[in-house]
């Protein structure tokens, strides 16, 4: 995760968890499903504020580990799910010993990742047989105002991998089985702001950009009619992945 965009998120860390969207759990639950029946540990790599620990705890009643490079996030991910060890780490990188966990799994976040080194490391931590799951919640641009909304905000770096073909894996572990589920998010104006200032890309931008693209956001609302008491329909697909460790 060498990209400083990757560890930018902790300065949102408030956005992030307030305006991204949850993950839903049937897709969740497809992406450990190959777990061996009575396995439950797991580990959240790029884990953020929780968004997808708290989804796979409910999914396995799992006990797991959440690792992620920025400390910050962390420390909103203790208060939205308390209990969960944490630890600092990234997929290059992960602070675990060998064959300990069943299954590895990472939410927004392998786009991040070198996928050659990653799927090593992680291959060191995972026993045999078991799961890495990748997964990623995503606006649908197939709808024009989506486009459109993308465009001023400019493409993330996951929109960009899943566009060019989505994402890809390396030894220990086999072939990528893909699923995706369709579904809409309302959200009002200002939790759409939130969304994008929770964007690396936003975050990282100088003040005159960030004004600039607050300002083209605007004037789309405005053409969509969405006052700041209404919400709007934002058509969301997540793309889940999984893969078994030879």
């Amino acid at each position: 995760m060498g990209d400083s965009r990757a560890t930018s998120f902790g300065a949102e860390a408030d956005s992030y968890e307030a305006a991204r969207p949850d993950y839903p759990f049937e897709a969740v639950a497809w992406m450990l499903e190959c777990m061996p029946e009575g396995s439950r540990r797991l580990a959240d790599v790029g884990a953020g504020t929780g968004k997808l620990t708290r989804v796979v705890v409910e999914a396995r009643d799992a006990e797991v580990v959440a690792i992620d490079p920025d400390a910050t996030m962390l420390a909103k991910l203790r208060e939205q799910v308390p209990g969960v060890p944490m630890f600092l780490g990234t997929a290059e990188a992960l602070p675990l010993p060998d064959a300990s966990v069943d299954a590895v799994v990472l939410g927004q976040a392998w786009h991040w990742a070198d996928p050659v080194t990653a799927s090593a490391e992680i291959g060191r931590v995972v026993r045999p047989g078991g799961t890495l799951g990748l997964i990623w919640n995503a606006r649908d641009g197939r709808v024009d105002w989506v486009r459109r909304l993308t465009a001023i905000m400019r493409a993330s770096a996951a929109e960009e991998m899943l566009d060019a073909g989505g994402p890809t894996v390396a030894p220990p572990f086999g072939s990528l089985e893909g699923e995706r589920w369709e579904w809409r998010r309302p959200m009002t104006r200002a939790q759409l702001h939130r969304m994008a200032a929770s964007r690396s890309h936003l975050i990282t931008a100088s003040e005159s950009e960030r004004a600039s693209i607050r300002r083209g956001m605007d004037d789309l609302f405005d053409e969509l009619g969405l006052d700041e008491e209404s919400s709007i329909d934002v058509p969301y697909v997540t793309w889940a992945f999984r893969a078994l460790r030879g």
